[in-house]
């Protein structure tokens, strides 16, 4: 990239704009020069049109399929001051409602004073021919906001906002953007999606707000609250919370102590004492984890019921007519969710949890219940419909999302205490995945005396989210919980069965053992391992097994960078499987090139993102508002006219992404073991080598293994392998729904 430069010229020609974000793109003319006539501009840029001049200042680039461009990181609209001028810029469609004729009428009549006539006393252009009263205010009012939006922008350009801040700022605080960002902008934190704290906290510095500033302190604090829920602390102690403020701020430690007591007092965060200890919430994590401890023990007291004898030979008779015979701890759960409100069920890989669910189900429709099945993510939703032979939903798509802020972090959902979950039984897998507040509003929706089966397996990772729900209800003991131990005999056929289970005893997996499932390669370097990675991807394993590189293998790795990372092997992958083409469109959009054809992932949520689904005659039968992060697809078409690119996702759902909203995808042809968590691959590959303990973990191992169906191939070092295999340490949670339960169960 060149150093930054100041240019100005004339707009030639608007290629693209987006009303929504004001993302542009537009040629422009510089002087006489050959080579500067009709220069591509990318720009945030508000209401451009043909004829107007501007000042932009930016950086010259070179892009791989549409040559040079300029990128503009700052911008100024020249109004004209000549009658000319005047005439070309009100003609060019910049002010709504003047096209090139009116436009000759109203600055032949005023000359070089019509912007001030229009700006000031508009009602004036009543006297030009076309241009009624009330036609004449409403160009006056366009004129006065477009001068506010040149204005603020100008004047946050000159305080280091970038372009697209300061149209998102414009956008929410209008006309008094200026003053609140003065008073302050540690507002921008809460309201304007992508700010973060150190973002606002160099804006405040250019503005000049003191560093103890009552709202500096505050928004740090809550920085700092965020940074350890973001870990997955549903709380954090006072202790921890004091040091990580004062290293943040550089402020004295009483003037914390303050602000946290005034953030009692506002109640954004709730204080508690737990084992002695001080610890704080935020208050919605606080409450909904009351809730959910609260909620849980008064559904688990909805208890049917039916004596032992009957269960058993209902059990029995369902065994007879399906053919099957459960295992004792099968029956066990299938004769609790005769009788129980609330039933947890959970075991590892080949116990039967599948059959277990089945059996239920075909009781419990017997009976006459009414049913609702569910999942975190499509995936696992998907997988659990192809299971059961019944619809199974998102708990996203189960709950509905209604009314939803620009933040698209803030959710709501139609399904509430008012409007409860019409079901007399829900059951949901992969409950591990589920974190606190998903948790929370789950069960809000949940009316009493509905029965709810959580089913899911202890030993997987921790949900993403703020929590340990499973971990925390089964260590309780407040909840009926059945754990399913027995590996079947057609699972003990199954290496990889076999060693997830080794795994999450401490033991270690056998390797390579002749027509099994679960393989080791070795390599030594980092190098090595990819180049063997790519090797397996694009010819040992098709040729073995005669699978899909694309649809049947994944690449899951502990990290995201280093050699072996998602990052890396995204990159070498995509070179191999789905290399630059003529035929297929590809836009740079950062450090990543997304191609048509490439394999997606949506990493985090957005709960307004409207998706489609369309039958094979390409009709749409449904539509809706979320996507998920885990959500896997392909990259259908990519538009560089209309700056989209559309994704197709494993569910069926159609997604049409703006180029501004891609920093919410990635490629996925390898991706971090956490992000695998409810997904079940045909094909596993995964690189063993070198990292940090806290990611080289036995459950993290165990995750990754017991995501495979038909086959594992680990590769590199073998040491490694067994480091992760004794590293049982567990990066402990702050969370206290295991006690809360508790102590609510003894009230």
């Amino acid at each position: 990239m060149e150093e930054q430069v100041a240019i100005e010229g004339t707009v030639d020609s608007v290629i693209f704009q987006n009303s929504e974000n004001s993302y542009t793109v537009f040629s422009m003319t510089i002087g006489e020069e050959k080579d500067m006539r009709n220069m591509i501009c990318i720009a945030y840029i508000p209401n451009l049109n043909p004829g107007e001049n501007i000042k932009v200042k930016g950086e010259f680039t070179t892009h791989p399929t549409y040559g040079k461009q300029f990128v503009v990181k700052s911008y100024e609209k020249i109004m004209p001051t000549t009658e000319k001028g005047i005439e070309a810029y009100l003609g060019s469609g910049s002010v709504k409602g003047i096209g090139k004729k009116l436009a000759a009428r109203i600055v032949k009549h005023f000359g070089k004073d019509t912007f001030s006539i229009i700006e000031s006393t508009p009602e004036k252009l009543s006297i030009i021919r076309g241009i009624s009263k009330d036609k004449a205010i409403e160009i006056g009012n366009v004129f006065h906001e477009q001068a506010e939006v040149r204005s603020i922008t100008i004047y946050l350009q000159e305080h280091g906002i970038s372009v697209g801040y300061a149209m998102k700022i414009h956008k929410k605080y209008k006309s008094g953007a200026i003053d609140i960002i003065n008073e302050n902008p540690y507002v921008l934190v809460t309201d304007i999606f992508g700010i973060g704290f150190k973002i606002a906290d160099d804006i405040a510095f250019k503005f000049g707000i003191d560093k103890s500033s009552p709202f500096r302190i505050k928004a740090g604090v809550r920085h700092c609250i965020n940074t350890f829920t973001l870990s997955g602390n549903v709380y954090v102690y006072k202790s921890d919370l004091m040091e990580m403020s004062s290293s943040l701020l550089q402020v004295d430690v009483q003037a914390i102590e303050n602000t946290i007591i005034e953030m009692q007092v506002d109640k954004s965060i709730v204080q508690e004492k737990i084992d002695g200890n001080v610890v704080i919430y935020l208050s919605s994590l606080y409450y909904a984890e009351y809730y959910v401890a609260k909620k849980l023990l008064e559904l688990s007291e909805n208890v049917i019921n039916i004596s032992i004898e009957d269960a058993l030979k209902e059990v029995v008779a369902i065994e007879k007519s399906t053919n099957i015979t459960l295992a004792q701890k099968q029956r066990e759960a299938v004769m609790e969710s005769m009788s129980k409100g609330v039933l947890v069920i959970t075991g590892g890989p080949g116990t039967g949890k599948t059959t277990t669910i089945n059996t239920i189900l075909t009781v419990l429709s017997e009976e006459g219940y009414s049913i609702e099945l569910a999942a975190p993510t499509g995936r696992a939703a998907k997988r659990m419909s192809e299971a059961t032979g019944m619809e199974a939903k998102t708990i996203h798509r189960l709950l509905g999302i209604s009314f939803l802020s620009e933040d698209s972090n803030r959710q709501a959902f139609e399904k509430n205490e008012e409007s409860p979950i019409e079901a007399d039984v829900v059951v949901i897998d992969e409950i591990s995945m589920v974190d606190i507040m998903l948790m929370f509003n789950l069960l809000k929706a949940v009316e009493y005396g509905t029965r709810i089966i959580l089913v899911g397996d202890a030993n997987q990772l921790p949900s993403v989210g703020a929590g340990s729900v499973l971990k925390d209800i089964i260590d309780s003991e407040c909840i009926s919980v059945v754990r399913l131990s027995d590996i079947f005999r057609q699972a003990r056929e199954s290496a990889i069965v076999m060693n997830a289970h080794s795994i999450n005893e401490g033991k270690y997996p056998k390797l390579n053992e002749k027509n099994k499932d679960f393989f080791f390669v070795k390599r030594t370097s980092m190098d090595d391992v990819t180049s063997g990675i790519l090797e397996l991807v694009t010819t040992r394993l098709p040729e073995y097994t005669g699978c899909d590189p694309l649809k049947d293998i994944q690449i899951l790795t502990p990290m995201r960078k280093t050699a072996i990372g998602a990052t890396n092997l995204n990159r070498v992958l995509q070179l191999s499987l789905n290399p630059t083409s003529p035929g297929k469109t590809e836009y740079e959009y950062r450090s990543t090139t997304f191609r048509e054809g490439d394999k997606v992932m949506q990493i985090k949520n957005n709960y307004n993102m409207q998706w489609s689904i369309y039958d094979s005659r390409n009709n749409k039968e449904d539509e809706g508002l979320g996507v998920f992060n885990g959500d896997e697809g392909i990259i259908e078409n990519i538009n560089l006219s209309t700056q989209t690119l559309r994704v197709c996702f494993d569910d069926g759902k159609v997604v049409n992404y703006e180029f501004a909203q891609l920093e919410e995808i990635d490629l996925s042809y390898a991706i971090t073991i956490h992000k695998s968590q409810g997904s079940e691959y045909k094909i596993v590959v995964i690189p063993v080598h070198s990292g940090p303990p806290l990611l080289l973990t036995r459950n993290l191992l165990y995750t990754a293994v017991t995501r495979a169906k038909t086959l594992v191939v680990l590769v590199g070092i073998e040491e490694t392998l067994y480091r992760m295999v004794d590293n049982n340490k567990e990066v402990s949670r702050n969370s206290f729904l295991n006690g809360r339960l508790k102590n609510l169960k003894e009230l």
